[in-house]
């Protein structure tokens, strides 16, 4: 689409879009879909309307997109550079992370890195496989079996092996909870 239009129209659509924190494009898109529904439903009689879902059908028609509908966030020089240093500490792109961030703060859930929750489940996984480990020396002591007299300093080194994981995975959750919540005093302000 094309139009021309004088400058005072386009500094007025260019403030008003910038109020509702839009690009002008993003602005418009939504001006022209909301006078298709406006004249679809005044002359529903006259013919077939232009339905949404048409719309819609005729943008994704273009070519797939990735994942959803694109959000333009602007930042100040201070924070974007808070925002890069942030999601390079985690190994992520910065769109990534505050995707996360968004997605967690708005479903209420804890974020957590993928590296983070790769090294929580392979804790998980040495933990069990120590606890089979264990379970195996339990019956054989239990059946009347023969246990070596090893059995004792392999149980002390087990238990060692648990208290390490648990306390490595509570100073993750601890990090990584403290890392999430960093300078949010300072934007309560």
């Amino acid at each position: 689409m094309k139009a021309h239009v004088s400058p005072d129209i386009k500094r007025q659509a260019k403030a008003i879009a910038e109020r509702d924190l839009l690009t002008e494009a993003a602005w418009l898109k939504r001006l022209v879909i909301r006078e298709i529904r406006a004249c679809d439903a005044a002359n529903t009689a006259v013919g077939e309307p232009h339905r949404e879902s048409d719309i819609r059908r005729a943008r994704h028609a273009r070519g797939p997109q990735v994942c959803c509908n694109p959000v333009y966030v602007r930042f100040r020089d201070e924070d974007r550079l808070l925002l890069d240093a942030r999601a390079a500490a985690r190994g992520m792109r910065p769109a990534t992370y505050v995707s996360v961030l968004v997605r967690s703060h708005l479903r209420s859930l804890t974020p957590l890195p993928k590296d983070e929750y790769l090294a929580l489940k392979r804790s998980i996984a040495d933990l069990a496989s120590i606890g089979r480990n264990i379970n195996q020396i339990a019956k054989a002591a239990n059946g009347g079996g023969r246990v070596p007299d090893s059995a004792g300093a392999e149980f002390r080194a087990m238990l060692k092996i648990c208290v390490a994981l648990r306390d490595n995975t509570k100073a993750l959750l601890k990090a990584n909870e403290a890392s999430w919540e960093t300078g949010h005093a300072e934007a309560d302000l």
